[in-house]
């Protein structure tokens, strides 16, 4: 190894073990600071599973007192430790301010073992040939149902009709937070749900394909609400083939599953949460599907 990747690692690990401090000593749990513009943003410290790592989540909510039914969306992530350490805060605009006007109290938290909120990181597959999946999606959902517990406790927040949002992994959590027994959640909603897409970056090209597939078999076996599933036909990590056969294998091993392949957008439509032209497409679908949960 040399001398300069060295020092780079230590620089990571430096990032990871302070973003791992309990923060409580430094600032208290909650809200951080005042709320902000029309949508109310406002920043906060969550604990995640462990109890000690704070998930720093961006909170926000319509006007007037609530409650509100709470949505939580959920990023991406990367089996790359390096890049972990340098992920930004995550920032939904599209959506968050599509919920919003839809009545809901947004959540949008980093999860532990990426930027700011670091600590462990609870989402490794553990390498392509032999990947977990399952293990990877379950790391997740524990972070995202962190989250739903503690903001379902505040009073702007219902008890019950949390619907959880997510991106690719942070959608593949989301499906696995469908297995666990969790009063508040009534539903997901998963925009290109899954792991190990783009091996090496080549478009199209996924790590160990079916065993991506005999985990989405074995979430739907357990699952407990109602999920939608949506890819984009121009998604360079999970083509409409393979995105066609997870949802169905969730679907046929006792899951409810509605899929949905939207027409393609932008340059990569992996990335159509994002893309405030794409709203027309899953807008009306996505609306249907959240009338269901109230």
């Amino acid at each position: 190894m040399t001398r300069n990747r060295m020092k780079l690692l230590c620089a990571v690990v430096a990032m990871l073990v302070v973003g791992g401090v309990p923060l409580s000593a430094q600032a208290p749990i909650g809200p951080q600071g005042p709320e902000e513009g029309v949508i109310r943003e406002q920043r906060w410290l969550i604990p995640a599973q462990d109890r000690i790592t704070m998930m720093r989540t961006s909170v926000f909510r319509p006007p007037g007192a609530g409650p509100f039914p709470l949505a939580v969306i959920n990023h991406g992530s990367t089996q790359n430790e390096l890049s972990r350490a340098a992920y930004g805060l995550p920032r939904y605009p599209v959506l968050t301010g599509w919920l919003v006007a839809h009545g809901y109290a947004v959540a949008v938290p980093q999860r532990p073992g990426h930027g700011e909120t670091g600590g462990p990181y609870y989402e490794s597959q553990g390498g392509c040939a032999n990947a977990d999946f399952g293990k990877a999606g379950h790391g997740a959902a524990s972070s995202i149902a962190a989250v739903i517990d503690y903001l379902t406790r505040q009073p702007f927040v219902r008890k019950t009709g949390t619907v959880a949002f997510g991106q690719s992994a942070g959608g593949w959590g989301a499906l696995a937070l469908a297995t666990q027994y969790l009063r508040p959640l009534a539903g997901v909603v998963a925009f290109a749900p899954g792991l190990g897409g783009r091996v090496n970056d080549v478009p199209g090209r996924n790590c160990a394909p079916e065993r991506l597939i005999a985990a989405a078999r074995a979430f739907g076996e357990k699952a407990r609400v109602p999920t939608l599933w949506l890819y984009a036909e121009n998604d360079s990590y999970f083509a409409p083939a393979l995105s066609k056969r997870l949802a169905e294998a969730f679907r046929l091993s006792g899951g409810r599953a509605e899929y949905h392949l939207l027409p393609s957008v932008g340059t990569d439509g992996h990335d159509m949460i994002q893309t405030p032209e794409s709203v027309a497409a899953w807008g009306p679908v996505v609306e249907q599907f959240l009338k269901t949960m109230k």
